[in-house]
């Protein structure tokens, strides 16, 4: 088929928008790697753009010789693993159940759910009920804090309405098979695009996640890897402010340039596993997203 003018012109501008979204996309991050392996002063004047200046691994080798570093990583998969599954247990069976329109009250249920996405008690009785229950200092204050995300129940609740043919809970029921078995050998086996997203978002939030553990953790052993980033930056500017303080402007401006360049090994180091993991659920997520969406 011929392409006219204006089909032409279309794709030239529509490649041409798309080219600048994907760069204003990548570019901060790719940034981020080259600021990471670059000498520290070339990044602070400005020299680093397109390429990385003077490679230098200095920011990843300090970054690295803390042993807290690895502490965190090692509690963040824990708490990134544990916590999505729990999330999963509570969401999609939930979800599911919602999505029967012969579920008692069925209304009035989702809107106390949804009454809590608006609305919550707030940070400090939050904490005195983490503290009455024994929780603050353990793993389980993570876990349960956060334990199910209304937008993301609502998101699978209409998965559950919209994706899965009612034919097929029919043949089900009419085959003997009770409700719990439906689920987990009719309704769970098809609903696998929407457990990948919802565990995809559960466990990148998680990730990314340090103020739960900022207000009910003391203890260093159990602070995940967000926590332990966020320490290093501040010890590293008031190690800076203490060299000012001090009179040592050489020695101040070497740190605060190396302190520059390991904000970028941080950010890259924190993103990296969410960023190598994300190719391979890729194809869920759309498809869970899609069919997970509020339809008009």
């Amino acid at each position: 088929m011929n392409k006219t003018t204006d089909d032409l012109i279309f794709e030239v501008v529509n490649n041409f928008l798309l080219a600048i979204i994907v760069f204003l996309t990548a570019y901060p991050l790719y940034f981020t790697v080259i600021a990471s392996i670059s000498r520290p002063d070339m990044v602070a004047k400005g020299y680093v753009f397109l390429f990385p200046k003077g490679l230098n691994f200095e920011a990843y080798s300090n970054v690295f010789q803390n042993a807290s570093i690895w502490i965190g990583y090692k509690n963040t998969i824990i708490y990134a693993i544990v916590v999505t599954f729990v999330n999963l247990v509570l969401t999609i069976p939930t979800a599911y159940a919602l999505s029967k329109k012969w579920l008692y009250r069925r209304n009035i249920v989702m809107w106390i759910y949804v009454f809590t996405m608006y609305f919550s008690g707030g940070i400090i009785p939050k904490y005195l009920l983490m503290t009455s229950l024994g929780l603050k200092n353990t793993m389980w204050v993570i876990v349960l804090s956060e334990s199910i995300s209304i937008y993301n129940l609502i998101v699978a609740k209409n998965f559950f309405e919209t994706a899965i043919p009612n034919d097929i809970y029919e043949a089900s029921y009419i085959d003997g098979s009770s409700e719990l078995k439906t689920f987990f050998v009719m309704a769970l086996p098809l609903s696998m695009p929407i457990v990948a997203v919802m565990g995809l978002f559960y466990a990148v939030a998680q990730w990314n996640s340090f103020f739960d553990a900022l207000i009910f953790i003391n203890k260093e052993s159990l602070y995940p890897l967000q926590l332990v980033l966020r320490n290093i930056l501040i010890l590293n500017q008031q190690l800076n402010m203490n060299s000012f303080a001090d009179g040592q402007a050489e020695a101040m401006l070497k740190k605060a340039y190396l302190a520059e360049s390991m904000k970028y090994a941080l950010v890259f180091i924190a993103s990296a596993p969410v960023l190598f993991v994300y190719p391979f659920v890729q194809k869920y997520f759309i498809k869970g997203i899609m069919m997970g969406s509020v339809k008009g």
